[in-house]
């Protein structure tokens, strides 16, 4: 499979607003935030996204967190968040990790590779534990969290909390 993980950019193409208004709002306790109806519009949320990641102008409710963008020999099949630490709202709902797989693109392991990806980012940030949360219904996200080696801590009020130590994945 020839798949890259590449981290947003200040401006990017068209081909991710496609993406991003195929995936739509989210589902399953993914946010699409980036989600858009014009070019425009995309623009300014990739712009904010970018200074996120940086720390620029981030209210102090939020935390700094990173996008990474999953292709397949050139096109976006889909993307992740990666959020450099946890406040008690994440840690109770959302934890380090959140992606997502376009809809015409499921079904082919990109979200197994997405999210090994991005636990190596993690361990890259000098993230020793991430933490997942996945509704305890959404048994393809548990698959694929539970493939990269993620254990299983809590399940409570139909939210799985699932971590994995970044450092044993690169090993």
């Amino acid at each position: 499979m020839t798949l890259a993980l590449r981290e947003l950019l200040e401006k990017e193409d068209e081909s991710l607003l496609h993406m991003v208004q195929e995936i739509g709002s989210g589902e399953n306790g993914f946010v699409n935030g980036l989600n858009s109806s014009s070019m425009e519009e995309f623009s300014s949320k990739v712009r904010r996204n970018y200074e996120m990641a940086r720390s620029i102008n981030l209210p102090d409710e939020y935390v700094p967190q990173t996008i990474y963008w999953l292709y397949h020999t050139g096109k976006p099949v889909g993307y992740g968040k990666l959020r450099h630490r946890l406040n008690e709202k994440l840690l109770e709902s959302g934890g380090h990790i959140g992606y997502v797989i376009r809809p015409s693109e499921r079904g082919k392991g990109y979200g197994k590779q997405m999210l090994a990806g991005l636990v190596k980012k993690a361990c890259e940030k000098n993230i020793s534990r991430v933490l997942l949360t996945c509704d305890e219904t959404n048994l393809a996200s548990r698959r694929i969290i539970e493939w990269n080696h993620g254990e299983l801590s809590s399940i409570a009020d139909g939210n799985c909390k699932y971590w994995i130590d970044t450092a044993a994945r690169l090993e």
